[in-house]
């Protein structure tokens, strides 16, 4: 059995991302996607392209994310962010 999420994000390290944020950036319809996935599965993976960096960081971005989704990142290799849901 899998006991913290680092060792989940390992697990899911052959995934392919399941989202894509594009040059829109986090808008609310990316929001909801996460949100919905997250309900689905613990951990999502989420592909941020470069188009969406223009105006803010990375760490901006993931930020960002994290405070509209209520969710916690645990973990993040180039543009490839893991999300998994907050533990309460």
């Amino acid at each position: 059995m899998v006991k913290d999420r680092r060792e989940l994000a390992r697990v899911w390290a052959e995934e392919k991302p399941l989202i894509r944020i594009g040059k829109a950036g986090v808008n609310e319809r990316v929001v909801e996607e996460i949100k919905r996935q997250l309900k689905r599965k613990p951990l999502i993976k989420i592909r941020v392209l470069p188009s969406a960096l223009l105006d803010v960081t990375l760490n901006e971005l993931i930020a960002e994310l994290v405070a509209r989704t209520s969710c916690s990142a645990c973990g993040r290799r180039g543009l490839v962010v893991v999300l998994s849901r907050k533990v309460v």
